[in-house]
């Protein structure tokens, strides 16, 4: 431990500790820098999570270099570096030998201790536009759809770019979605899967990213679902699960979100139905975060939905010894470099999209376990584009080096990133396997006498 002014900083969890924004304390300044100074502390001792972001080696640096090794002297500007650096990917909570899920005294929660600061630092200085935007996914496809294709036309259009760049901070060069003419809900409704009496074994919580930009996923993993009799009904008027907002710190947001979201979901939940959830940041959201976030009978009602939400291959997973999977592929995508979206990681629930993927005969899969470094909007950022294509380096050479003819993620914001530096897109394993189950989805067939 450091030695200042005469005294050990303590490793040990101050007055301050709180995860929780319904505690008073949690929303405490002073208390807040009492748990920031600690764990800023315990980190520098440590040092095992040098290489997920940013965050880390400006700490290290700060206090190695700036401060003498003294944690005390770094000022709040400085503290802000190292918070506006971490995106979220929670791959140090996953690393930790300090947290509360291992038992451990200290109860350290890295992630949690920068969603603290910035929710803090939202409600004294307020949210800027650009955040507000980026926090707000469903009202960006919106307007998109108003435009009747401007919009997709504009992204790609330089001058457009450069304006964006300006007043927004979105970068000019970030390979951004297209917005879907159609949403996934529109079509969900044509095929009949809108059901009102809340009766069915699984229900479909597509994400914002599916309902706007990619339906595709969305109608891909029906297909799938349905050919092994999964009974599958969507739910009209669902949003975004708000963690674009909360990562800014935007609570109020993130609770009116989730709130919405609570109402449509838990008439299904309580029949008795699992939720598949299309993206591991969603999944994640719903399972764990929630649950925490909430406030009263929300919070009650979050925690029982999070024990229904399922990833949407791990749903899958779980009848694939059941008579009812259908084995019958008929075409092989062959080589696949799959890339494990850290926010299914953040779950501990095995990447079952990938297990899929090896029922398929032929397959050859590879895994590739560094983070895209896309992480919500941190890329899409002025100053995160650059930094996120460096952080994303190892996982775009692993995925090239695979020399694998399809590339495979849950996440369809990691697939963006990889496709702008790698020039290959992603499938979702379950867009793999609607492929595959069709003869013209591969160029390899299946042998007539291939295992089922």
């Amino acid at each position: 431990m450091t030695e200042a002014a005469g005294k050990n900083i303590s490793y040990q969890a101050t007055d301050g500790l709180s995860y929780d924004p319904t505690e008073p304390k949690y929303w405490q300044r002073a208390l807040l820098d009492k748990e920031v100074e600690r764990t800023f502390e315990v980190c520098h001792g440590c040092r095992m999570c040098f290489k997920f972001c940013d965050s880390f080696p400006t700490l290290f640096s700060l206090i190695d270099e700036t401060h003498g090794g003294d944690v005390r002297k770094l000022t709040h500007a400085e503290t802000d570096r190292v918070v506006d650096a971490c995106f979220q990917c929670k791959l140090c909570e996953v690393q930790c030998p300090y947290t509360a899920r291992d038992n451990h005294p200290y109860n350290l929660d890295f992630p949690k201790l920068m969603h603290r600061y910035q929710a803090q630092r939202a409600r004294e200085k307020g949210i800027s536009f650009r955040d507000r935007m980026l926090g707000n996914p469903d009202l960006a496809a919106k307007l998109a759809r108003a435009s009747l294709g401007l919009a997709n036309i504009g992204n790609k259009l330089a001058p457009q770019r450069w304006l964006m760049e300006k007043l927004a901070g979105i970068h000019r060069h970030k390979l951004l979605p297209p917005f879907a003419s159609e949403t996934f809900e529109t079509w969900a409704r044509d095929q009949g899967l809108v059901r009102e009496d809340h009766q069915a074994e699984v229900v479909l919580f597509q994400t914002c990213y599916v309902q706007n930009n990619e339906p595709d996923i969305g109608k891909d993993i029906v297909d799938v679902y349905r050919r092994s009799k999964l009974a599958v009904a969507c739910v009209p008027g669902l949003k975004c699960c708000g963690m674009p907002a909360w990562e800014h710190g935007d609570l109020d947001t993130l609770r009116e979100l989730a709130r919405h979201n609570l109402e449509l979901l838990m008439p299904y939940v309580d029949a008795g139905a699992k939720v598949a959830v299309v993206n591991p940041t969603c999944s994640m959201m719903m399972r764990r975060e929630y649950g925490h976030l909430l406030e009263g009978k929300d919070r009650e009602h979050a925690r029982k939905l999070g024990e229904a939400v399922r990833d949407a291959g791990e749903l899958l997973w779980s009848v694939r010894n059941e008579p009812r999977f259908d084995g019958a592929f008929k075409s092989t995508p062959g080589k696949v470099a799959y890339h494990a979206p850290c926010h299914l990681r953040a779950q501990a629930v095995g990447f079952k999209g990938r297990d899929l993927l090896k029922r398929i005969p032929g397959v050859e899969v590879s895994t590739v376990m560094e983070c895209s470094g896309h992480d919500g909007t941190y890329a899409m950022k002025v100053e995160g584009f650059e930094p996120s294509k460096r952080i994303g380096g190892k996982a775009f050479d692993g995925l090239t080096q695979s020399g694998a003819d399809v590339l495979a993620s849950e996440c369809p914001l990691a697939a963006i990133q990889i496709q702008q530096h790698t020039g290959k897109k992603p499938l979702h394993p379950l867009s793999i396997l609607a492929r595959a189950y069709r003869a013209d989805g591969f160029a390899t067939p299946v042998p007539p006498d291939a295992p089922k």
